[in-house]
């Protein structure tokens, strides 16, 4: 299995990559769990989150957007003092604001990714050089949502923590071409072939070029 420049020395982020990271999500519950999980990681990184996990999911209702948006300051406590979770009571109320906008996306478009999915016209945008390794941290898709996202009141949400988003859920695929999990992906869902657009601080393996 290529891994896509990606950390093994984790068994359980190995596991996301092998079966999660960039398979197409077309759940309500599991795009808020995924937008939400991102919104924690901000400032930390990405093998934290997949460790702490099933603690976010204890906490959060196992991210049930409907309770979530219900929360009050009982709950804020009952969070912030349950052991291992992260103790950072902007990054809850953030999830708590933005489970009440997730509501409100819904109600107007019917779902959150019928919302998310217009965006690429409901294919896997497959970006040209990305699946060679370039990889920018941000482009002009995630800026605009994330924009969009704001003007409706999420919070923690900026255009490289949508980037990222976008991968995670599979609106973006940027497996290696030689990884099996590319493969699947045009093997098996939509996709739609995209020149680079607006990419910033494109990396290659880690290296800006």
């Amino acid at each position: 299995m290529a891994y896509c420049d990606w950390d093994t020395t984790s068994e359980l982020n190995i596991k996301y990559h092998d079966t999660e990271w960039g398979i197409p999500v077309h759940n309500d519950k599991k795009q808020f769990e995924f937008l939400m999980m991102e919104v924690m990681q901000c400032g930390l990184n990405w093998n934290m989150m997949i460790n702490k996990r099933e603690i976010f999911r204890k906490c959060f209702d196992d991210f049930n957007y409907d309770l979530v948006a219900e929360y009050d300051r009982n709950d804020i406590n009952r969070i912030m003092n349950t052991a291992g979770m992260i103790k950072s009571v902007r990054k809850i109320e953030a999830v708590i604001n933005n489970a009440k906008c997730f509501q409100k996306i819904r109600k107007e478009f019917g779902s959150f990714c019928k919302y998310l999915w217009a965006y690429s016209d409901n294919k896997t945008i497959l970006y040209d050089k990305h699946n060679d390794g370039y990889i920018p941290v941000s482009n002009g898709l995630s800026d605009e949502i994330s924009k969009d996202l704001k003007n409706r009141g999420f919070k923690f949400l900026g255009t490289v923590t949508i980037y990222s988003h976008l991968q995670a859920c599979g609106i973006i695929d940027d497996h290696d071409k030689n990884c099996p999990r590319h493969k699947l992906i045009i093997s098996k869902y939509p996709t739609a072939k995209k020149k680079k657009f607006l990419e910033n601080n494109v990396t290659y393996f880690g290296k800006k070029k």
